[in-house]
């Protein structure tokens, strides 16, 4: 509310009179407190976003039949190394023979493409289930149950990322983002074994040689 105090001069003649505004701000203080209290309760607090990761357990009582349970015809074992290079072998590892490791990127044409091959069968499911759900077909708790059902099945692979001291973080990052692109239901992050660093080395130290020999 607005008041407006007018005041004359010491003669009663004078012309000029001075008005003084005063603005009673009371008010918008108070719609301002209305204000904030209506958006603190309707407004949505984001939901954080998490994902969830199975980290090798310690136990020493695990016995050998539940450890054998990842066939060795599904696993793929990618090993992150320094300067953002990605090898991966299939399988048993054979630590005898640098050959068996097959080096790719984290490009979509790399590791993207070469899980997707993998686990094509999955995908497809997937695919087939958000368009039920997209469709209005399934509700959202039988859509996650499926979901679920879908990524841990039995034809699906299992993906083990070992990473050396020298990978960065963005390279670990990146390649459980493709966990999720690729609908990887099982993997799992270990420490990184001598033989898997011994497959890196020769591999690497093959490379060389070869570029050597292509360069005389």
């Amino acid at each position: 509310m607005a008041e407006i105090q007018e005041s004359g001069g010491k003669k009663s003649n004078s012309k000029q009179k001075k008005m003084t505004v005063r603005v009673d701000f009371t008010p918008m203080v108070d719609m301002n407190m209305l204000l904030i209290t209506f958006f603190m309760l309707c407004t949505t607090l984001s939901k954080p976003q998490t994902m969830e990761i199975s980290m090798p357990s310690n136990d020493k009582n695990i016995t050998d039949e539940q450890r054998s349970k990842v066939k060795a015809s599904q696993a793929i074992t990618l090993l992150l190394a320094g300067e953002d290079k990605l090898y991966y072998y299939e399988g048993e590892p054979d630590y005898k023979d640098f050959n068996s490791l097959k080096q790719t990127s984290y490009q979509a044409d790399g590791l993207r493409a070469m899980l997707l091959r993998r686990n094509r069968v999955a995908v497809q499911k997937v695919n087939e289930l958000k368009q039920q759900k997209a469709d209005l077909k399934i509700s959202e708790d039988d859509y996650k149950k499926q979901l679920s059902d879908i990524k841990s099945g039995d034809d699906t692979p299992t993906v083990i990322i070992k990473a050396q001291g020298e990978a960065s973080y963005k390279n670990l990052i990146d390649a459980l983002d493709e966990m999720q692109i690729c609908n990887i239901g099982k993997y799992v992050i270990a420490d990184m074994a001598d033989g898997d660093e011994f497959l890196i080395k020769n591999f690497e130290s093959q490379g060389a040689y070869g570029a050597e020999n292509l360069a005389q």
